[in-house]
């Protein structure tokens, strides 16, 4: 035995999953295939952590949409109006999808999956919320269907409940995006040439350049902050 090995002390080997198996399979293809950048907003929630007191306050016992959910509405309002965000690079050609179908990245039993809300721009915020939670649980619990992870048009992955402030989240392809969310938190930020403190949170987006050029991923982040910013358009 060599000195590394010993070093290193004894070795246990783990076989992947189908699942697992996969999920390295895509990322691998993704970071192999897809020539990718980031851009990453900071995106002002004031309105939006108070809108989510009033939906918990007029809830009550019963589970009020989070965060993530807002992002999900956000995001998918905004595919509307940039539809080759909302579609993939396959083959020489640009496929653009007519439903917005947001996949939500959730640890899983084994594995990170990627479940899917089907038509997420028509739903309204609460089905969303509904829909988000089923998904979460059945995936916890390793009974997620192939249906469920299929037909994904876009992605959205949050870490912000780790406290991860920031990060970049790998394109699951042959989507042409996905969003990275990150915590909400108070921030030093200046208004009206004046330092204050507000509570902020960042939004970083990962885009497939074989389809998105800088503006693209750009307008469209823009406009998912927008509509985090103005929330009460997400609940109408």
């Amino acid at each position: 035995v060599g000195e590394g090995a010993t070093a290193k002390g004894e070795t246990t080997r783990q076989q992947l999953s189908r699942m697992q198996q996969t999920i390295a399979r895509r990322m691998a293809e993704s970071k192999a295939t897809a020539p990718d950048f980031q851009l990453t907003v900071e995106v002002d929630m004031e309105a939006a952590v108070a809108l989510g007191e009033q939906l918990r306050e007029a809830a009550g016992d019963s589970p009020a949409p989070s965060f993530n959910d807002f992002a999900i509405k956000a995001a998918a309002l905004a595919l509307r109006d940039f539809p080759r965000v909302n579609g993939a690079y396959r083959d020489g050609e640009f496929e653009l999808y007519s439903r917005v179908n947001i996949g939500i990245a959730v640890a899983g039993e084994d594995a990170l999956v990627v479940p899917t809300i089907f038509d997420a721009d028509s739903k309204t915020l609460g089905n969303i919320a509904a829909d988000a939670r089923a998904l979460a649980k059945r995936a916890r619990a390793g009974v997620l269907t192939p249906p469920e992870l299929a037909g994904g048009t876009f992605s959205i992955s949050n870490l912000g409940m780790y406290g991860i402030k920031r990060f970049n989240a790998v394109v699951n392809p042959p989507q042409a995006a996905i969003l990275a969310v990150g915590a909400i938190e108070p921030r030093a930020v200046v208004r009206q040439g004046r330092i204050v403190a507000r509570t902020m949170m960042d939004l970083t987006i990962t885009c497939d350049h074989r389809i998105l050029n800088g503006a693209d991923g750009a307008e469209f982040l823009v406009r998912v902050k927008e509509r985090l910013e103005q929330p009460l358009a997400l609940v109408l």
